[in-house]
């Protein structure tokens, strides 16, 4: 783990906010802040769970267009991808064993994780997207939704609600642990 944040952390920036090297990169190369935080939302692992917190601490963006802007690059490529998943799945999982090999893994994985959206469907669908952990955000939501057979142009919608209540908490989280530090910081 520790060789893994060498890598993808660079030094503290002014802000105490460490920023990702790839941002730091991508800020060398002349890329508007705004444009980084809609890509970093369009990664599935960051998600909105990570743009946001960088919009705001890194580059210390107002709230509405922090919001918007990860919103937006969270739903991107999932639309898309809700879209392509079993063509794409079946593609790769008819052609490769390993791929047959990660694709049941990550459906199996989803499948277990994803309980919550068997028991109460759309309603399952928003809170597992929304509630930010690790795991959840909407490209799995997008996974569960194609092996739920849930209805595409319904789970768009309903995966945008779970982003927007994942946007919500992230940002009470990241703005209530901005306060607290607020204290041991001299004005």
């Amino acid at each position: 783990m520790l060789l893994v944040s060498h890598f993808v952390y660079a030094e503290e920036s002014e802000t105490n906010f460490q920023k990702p090297r790839i941002v730091q990169w991508l800020e060398g190369k002349g890329i508007h802040p705004g444009v980084i935080v809609v890509l970093v939302a369009m990664l599935p692992i960051f998600e909105l769970r990570g743009s946001l917190p960088l919009a705001l601490l890194a580059f210390k963006m107002p709230l509405i267009p922090a919001f918007i802007l990860s919103v937006i690059g969270n739903m991107i490529p999932v639309i898309p991808y809700l879209y392509l998943l079993g063509y794409i799945t079946d593609f790769l999982m008819k052609r490769s064993k390993l791929c047959e090999k990660f694709f049941t893994w990550v459906f199996e994985r989803t499948r277990r994780k994803s309980q919550i959206i068997e028991k109460y469907e759309e309603v399952g669908l928003i809170i597992f997207v929304g509630i930010p952990l690790p795991m959840t955000g909407a490209w799995s939501g997008a996974v569960a939704a194609f092996l739920f057979d849930l209805d595409k142009k319904k789970s768009i919608l309903l995966l945008l609600l779970g982003v927007i209540l994942a946007g919500l908490i992230v940002t009470a989280v990241t703005l209530s642990g901005l306060k607290a530090f607020e204290i041991f910081i001299k004005h």
